[in-house]
């Protein structure tokens, strides 16, 4: 009987604060990075990326981490059903850094965590009895309270034929043999742990663990006397991560030389940051295992997750999806330094995007020009103008998915702030209005610094009027404006859109948005997002279409622009547009907005009646657009 999920892990899970100042002490660190963490929870969203069904049984705070925990599981596909929230403790956190391939300064902010609170109560059977394997991390055994939630769930799912496997994961202070500033150390001899680790062994069919954890599993430094005590203890696989040697599995005798165990092909990659490489090496052990493979090529899986784990920033973050891992055995290395090799950083973005925005029905009030030329406006008068027009979006949104604003920083501020964590579509201007050649806005700075300060939520959408008839000189400036903005984009984990209007500059044809779309290819710029002017002619679509998906077949997609077009007129472009599945809908502003915001700027129109009218426009076009695309998709 196929159940719905293929592994379940159970134990630690953290926020990282990761410094983002490689090579430095932790105390001199200036800025952080903030990841999801935790052993059993890097495994979880590992084997998601991989495709595994996956869940994991932990407890988080009932405060801003706790959820930030709750939404990332989300974001990467892990089932959240054993997640519980406790009202009385706060989420652990990690401070991290990387000093260099031998060094990583941590400190575990554990005292009465949220996790370490986990109880046999929090363990139902129903659940457990759903997943295909367990997956146990030695931390949760070191406490009375949590082993006994972790050997409820180890006996519940042997009862319901599941795997169970033991990541030993040993963390000396965790165990209390280490002191607080000892985070990084990753062996203390102690008897009490090698006891208690060997009392739980022989429920196992799968033991992963390094060199230096066999050897507080086995009581002994010396590696193979550790995997043959550990053998006496159980007839569990053992796998040995061994570094730079790769990894090995025993199915059952213990060789006199681990080289002589069954191996998978090492990776040799420059070594960046060895935090959570082991969790993506797991990942990548079960998506092997779980899928019946041999153990050479589930080693070969476990090697590659690891070496993508060791050559980037983070830990999740830093793991391959399916398709990038495929992708990388095919391929091959072209650079030891992984995360500088443009061609996997691409896919390895592109694939692990979150949200499903495959419908996109959005409401542009980006505008400023416009807004500033109107008879009455004032700064605040157009700010006050913005959030009416949030407020129609939420209203026809209702909470749905598939529905998007865009909105500036200059005039609609407090709009765009407001958005944050509605469920809406984000996307913000960088451009100067108008602008040719393309000026970006002054709050960005000129290396586009000022991104850091964006809601990771925010998409960076910027506007550019170019023609392939263009001067070398005008497509050279406003090419590396582009391409400068969409590097700035990425650095800063922030989606980007490229909207291109060659209509402003000359005559179009059939191949002019095709043109375009290769030129900014040809340069390097990959967009998340394209916003295309509204096409008549299907040839035209097809041929655009082309262009992206000959150069990336990962792209979100496309947006149609309505240029202020009378509905009449977009509900014909939006027929054609919705016969290609590439164009996800419609980014639709003075349309909506445009003679509403006249009237109510001349004190015609109060803010109950705008809202109302901008709404009753704004979901006629959703209307419309939805109805091109069923209709598209009928014939």
């Amino acid at each position: 009987m196929k159940k719905p999920l293929d592994v379940i892990t159970i134990g630690r899970s953290s926020v990282d604060l990761y410094g983002a100042q490689i090579g430095g002490r932790l105390e001199d660190m200036g800025s952080f990075n903030k990841y999801i963490g935790g052993s059993p929870t890097n495994i979880a969203c590992g084997a998601a990326r991989l495709g595994l069904k996956s869940a994991v049984i932990t407890r988080v705070g009932d405060e801003h981490m706790g959820r930030f925990i709750r939404e990332q599981l989300a974001r990467e596909g892990v089932a959240t059903d054993g997640v519980v929230t406790d009202p009385d403790r706060l989420t652990a956190l990690v401070i991290l850094g990387i000093r260099d391939e031998d060094h990583f300064p941590l400190i575990f902010y554990r005292e009465n965590c949220a996790d370490m609170a986990l109880s046999e109560s929090d363990i139902d059977e129903d659940f457990i009895g759903k997943a295909r394997a367990l997956v146990v991390t030695g931390t949760h055994l070191s406490n009375p309270r949590t082993e006994a939630a972790v050997m409820k769930a180890i006996n519940l799912a042997r009862k319901h034929g599941a795997k169970t496997a033991l990541d030993i994961d040993y963390r000396p202070n965790l165990w209390g043999v280490a002191g607080h500033g000892d985070g990084e150390s990753r062996f203390v001899e102690s008897a009490a742990v090698t006891a208690k680790l060997q009392s739980t062994l022989h429920l196992f069919d799968l033991i992963v663990g390094t060199e230096e954890e066999f050897h507080i599993a086995g009581g002994s430094t010396n590696t193979i006397e550790a995997l043959r005590a550990v053998r006496n203890s159980s007839d569990a696989v053992l796998v040995c991560k061994r570094g730079a040697k790769g990894a090995v599995a025993i199915e059952d005798w213990v060789p006199n030389n681990l080289d002589d165990a069954q191996k998978g092909p090492g990776f040799p990659i420059e070594v960046f940051n060895v935090l959570g490489a082991g969790d993506g090496f797991f990942s990548g052990l079960l998506k092997g295992w779980l899928d019946s493979e041999s153990w050479p090529k589930a080693l070969e899986y476990a090697n590659a997750c690891g070496a993508f784990a060791v050559s980037r920033h983070g830990c999740t973050p830093a793991y391959p999806s399916l398709d990038e891992l495929h992708f990388f055995l095919k391929r091959g290395i072209k650079r030891p330094d992984l995360r500088n090799d443009q061609e996997l950083e691409q896919i390895h973005w592109a694939t692990n995007r979150s949200m499903d925005w495959s419908t996109m029905r959005v409401f542009a009030f980006d505008h400023r020009v416009q807004l500033e030329q109107m008879d009455g406006f004032t700064l605040a008068k157009g700010g006050a103008f913005k959030e009416l027009c949030l407020q129609a979006a939420l209203q026809v949104q209702g909470g749905r998915p598939g529905y998007g604003i865009l909105c500036d920083n200059r005039i609609g501020r407090d709009a765009l702030h407001a958005a944050s964590g509605s469920g809406l579509w984000i996307g913000r201007p960088c451009e100067w209005p108008a602008s040719r050649p393309l000026t970006l806005e002054p709050e960005l700075g000129l290396d586009c610094g000022g991104l850091e300060e964006w809601a990771r939520e925010n998409v960076v959408k910027v506007l550019c009027f170019c023609h392939p008839s263009d001067s070398q000189e005008v497509r050279a400036k406003q090419e590396e404006t582009v391409k400068r903005l969409f590097q700035a984009s990425r650095r800063n984990g922030l989606e980007f859109l490229l909207e291109i209007i060659p209509s402003k500059v000359g005559a179009v044809d059939d191949d002019t948005n095709a043109t375009l779309i290769r030129q900014f290819y040809d340069i390097g710029v990959y967009p998340d997002w394209w916003k295309l002017e509204p096409m008549t002619n299907a040839t035209a679509w097809r041929k655009a279409i082309a262009a992206i998906e000959e150069n990336d077949p990962n792209t979100r997609g496309i947006v149609v622009l309505g240029l202020d077009a009378p509905e009449a007129e977009l509900a014909a472009s939006f027929r054609v547009a919705a016969a290609f599945d590439l164009v996800k809908g419609f980014a639709v502003g003075r349309t909506i907005f445009g003679d509403v915001a006249r009237r109510w700027m001349k004190g015609e129109l109060d803010d109950s009646r705008a809202i109302s009218e901008m709404a009753g426009r704004f979901e006629s076009l959703c209307r419309i657009w939805d109805e091109a695309r069923w209709t598209a998709k009928e014939k």
